[in-house]
């Protein structure tokens, strides 16, 4: 069974379980799932205070490892008993109902887990444990204003590419330390963002950024942001993050990309006030009249190719290059979805 119908199975079950409430506040609503190991099924469950359970059955002597005690997650052994049987599980359970989605894609990775080592099922939910929990690991330091800012120009061609393509976030390479932000095929998208009153200057790191793939097509989007302090003004960075979970056809490999940049889900608070106001936005396709340093540029001028760790600024408040029309930058988002595929 897939990844997706174990998702789509796990929200049925939750969701007939939810139906009812449980008649005491030691007690589990709970139905059986389709993933089986030797000592029988996994169950769903649903407490009195309408928080979600996935139980895995264990020896009645088999010691959990410690330290899942909330305040999100919480694992403990607990027995289930009815007029024929009596068992003991690993009850993994979520104490926040608006982290519902997140513990769905946990769970999911178990019976995945669970259904390929049947015979070891703890040693499965260990395993996927321990992946979220390197996912999720706090960051020692918040993101600092200029990467903000960076990321947020980012997801703003994310989610305009998801609205087009929900697995769009595959195109996303920047955070995996590719030259460029985006890439489908033979086309790339750099991305940069800069603030109010420093012209149309856009930082560059290194030689090769503002080289386009071979044979293809680079295009540098610049965004002008403003830090807003206003709730009703400008874009939440979480709103913005937010839509682009909703939009996107796997949250888990999302969340991935993000933490690559350092952003995390446990630190969202630090970010609840963060905003900006989007004064300008400009697209260019990186030609060979652009203004540039490539290797091939320095070796033009005498340079030698063994320069290392160059960054450089460029300024496009000029006019020249000209940018993108509206239309231009629709075509160049159509061009990105149909190479991806």
């Amino acid at each position: 069974m897939s990844d997706a119908s174990h998702r789509e199975l796990l929200e049925q079950h939750w969701a007939a379980l939810e139906s009812g409430r449980a008649t005491g506040e030691n007690r589990l609503r709970v139905s059986q799932l389709p993933v089986t190991t030797q000592r029988g099924p996994l169950i769903a469950g649903v407490d009195h205070d309408g928080f979600r359970h996935i139980l895995i059955p264990v020896l009645t002597h088999r010691k959990l490892r410690a330290g899942l005690d909330g305040p999100v997650l919480r694992l403990r052994k607990r027995p289930l008993e009815d007029d024929e049987t009596y068992q003991t599980y690993a009850d993994l359970s979520c104490l926040r109902t608006d982290l519902n989605d997140l513990f769905t894609e946990l769970c999911t990775d178990t019976l995945s887990a669970v259904a390929a080592l049947p015979d070891n099922p703890v040693k499965a939910l260990y395993g996927v444990l321990d992946r979220w929990k390197a996912l999720f690991q706090s960051h020692s330091t918040p993101l600092g204003p200029e990467q903000l800012a960076g990321l947020f120009g980012e997801l703003l061609v994310l989610t305009r590419l998801l609205e087009r393509d929900s697995s769009a976030h595959r195109m996303w390479h920047g955070p995996q330390g590719h030259r460029h932000d985006f890439v489908a095929g033979k086309t790339a998208v750099e991305v940069k963002a800069s603030g109010v009153g420093s012209g149309r200057r856009a930082r560059i790191h290194g030689l090769d950024q503002l080289d386009p793939p071979a044979d293809g097509t680079l295009c540098l989007a610049w965004f002008r942001l403003e830090n807003s302090t206003a709730p009703d003004s400008g874009i939440g960075f979480l709103e913005l993050l937010t839509q682009a979970l909703q939009s996107c056809d796997d949250e888990s490999a999302l969340l991935e990309l993000l933490a690559g940049i350092g952003y995390r889900a446990v630190d969202a608070e630090r970010y609840r006030t963060a905003r900006f106001e989007v004064r300008e936005e400009r697209w260019y396709r990186v030609t060979p009249g652009f203004p540039r340093l490539t290797t091939q540029v320095l070796l033009a001028a005498g340079v030698q190719a063994d320069v290392l760790d160059v960054e450089y600024t460029i300024d496009l408040s000029t006019g020249t290059p000209t940018s993108l029309d509206a239309d231009e930058v629709a075509c160049l988002i159509d061009q990105l979805v149909q190479e991806s595929v």
